[in-house]
């Protein structure tokens, strides 16, 4: 049997996959994410051991993680998981394994799995977004990674929210060093910060409250789903892809694919705006199974 195994290496937790040759899922397990890199290395090597130790066999290794490699150091990059950030993760990897391990960004693995089987699927150009506890994109394309001259296309979330209001300028300071990123408005902490104010981080109950007349959970999310369709307007105005996905904590908020796309038509520079805007069809599993999917 031949296996493909995929990790997603998340900021709080990891996720193992490994798929047979037919594609089939043999074997899934999540752990803690320790927040250290020689902790991250020590961690995937034992998932990755103990698994082909379950399953009889040897596979082959692909990542996805809150970052990407530098063209030029191989270093890692632009990680809010701030301590693998100036690590040769490919190759450290390959060490504790004995094998070479395929690196992605983990929004390139969502949308990898998502146009091949999910609900990308029979698009041309998918824009694969993550919204949780950091927020970036992926974009796919004839089933396709697009990782650009420098390898960051898809790194929306570090672009400045578009068309900010006199209250929302300068936007706050974001960890890459700059202000009013679009993370800094659309990830879960951030959101759940509008709504109960600085320390709240946990988004997940707002809908709930909204339902129920809570009036300072409804604003928020309302203002969260405007600056979403601002900052995806941008993406439509310049690619124009044929769908956007949601993924991520926040990807599950049913409102979102209903209100945002009643937004887009405000920012869009068209007379007509059709986009799709669609929920990943595996959740949060999409991630680890694009991943899988790196050695394709």
């Amino acid at each position: 049997m031949t296996l493909r195994i995929g990790i997603d290496l998340g900021g709080t937790k990891t996720e193992i996959v490994a798929l047979d040759a037919a594609g089939a899922v043999r074997l899934r397990r999540r752990a803690p994410t320790p927040p250290s890199y020689d902790g991250v290395i020590a961690l995937v090597g034992r998932l990755v051991e103990t698994a082909e130790a379950e399953l009889g066999s040897r596979g082959t290794v692909g990542l996805g993680i809150p970052g990407s490699l530098s063209p030029a150091t191989g270093l890692v990059r632009g990680a809010n998981s701030t301590w693998l950030n100036g690590g040769r993760l490919d190759r450290d990897l390959a060490a504790r394994l004995g094998r070479e391990v395929r690196l992605s960004n983990d929004a390139n693995c969502l949308g990898v799995s998502e146009a091949a089987d999910g609900a990308g699927a029979g698009f041309d150009t998918v824009f694969a977004v993550i919204l949780g506890t950091g927020v970036g994109a992926g974009i796919v394309t004839g089933g396709r990674i697009l990782e650009g001259r420098n390898r960051v296309a898809g790194e929306w979330g570090h672009n400045p929210l578009p068309w900010m209001r006199p209250e929302e300028y300068p936007g706050p300071a974001c960890w890459c060093g700059k202000q009013g990123c679009i993370e800094t408005f659309l990830c879960g902490p951030a959101l759940a910060a509008d709504a109960d104010g600085p320390g709240a981080r946990d988004a997940s109950a707002l809908p709930a409250r909204a339902a129920a007349g809570d009036a300072a959970a409804a604003a928020a999310l309302a203002r969260h789903a405007d600056r979403l369709a601002r900052a995806l307007a941008h993406v439509v105005n310049i690619l124009d892809p044929d769908c956007i996905l949601l993924g991520g904590g926040l990807s599950n908020m049913a409102h979102l694919y209903e209100e945002v796309p009643k937004l887009l038509g405000r920012y869009v520079f068209s007379d007509v705006v059709t986009t799709p805007l669609l929920r990943a069809r595996h959740g949060d599993s999409s991630g680890v199974l694009g991943a899988a999917r790196l050695w394709d």
